[in-house]
């Protein structure tokens, strides 16, 4: 399974994005995880400062 994001605790920060090393976040109003593309690999949810982001299994 992907990272999912808690939309609630987003803030839009960009940091997943940029940490991510395959690129499958993008960010508008809250970051948002390409499934196709991610390889579960955690960075982003280490990263993350406001805890928005799990790994689902």
């Amino acid at each position: 399974m992907a990272a999912k994001v808690d939309i609630d605790k987003c803030t839009a920060c960009g940091t997943c994005a940029e940490v991510c090393p395959v690129e499958a976040i993008t960010v508008e109003d809250h970051a948002i995880v390409n499934e196709d593309e991610c390889v579960e690999c955690g960075t982003c949810v280490d990263e993350c400062p406001e805890g928005a982001i799990t790994l689902e299994e």
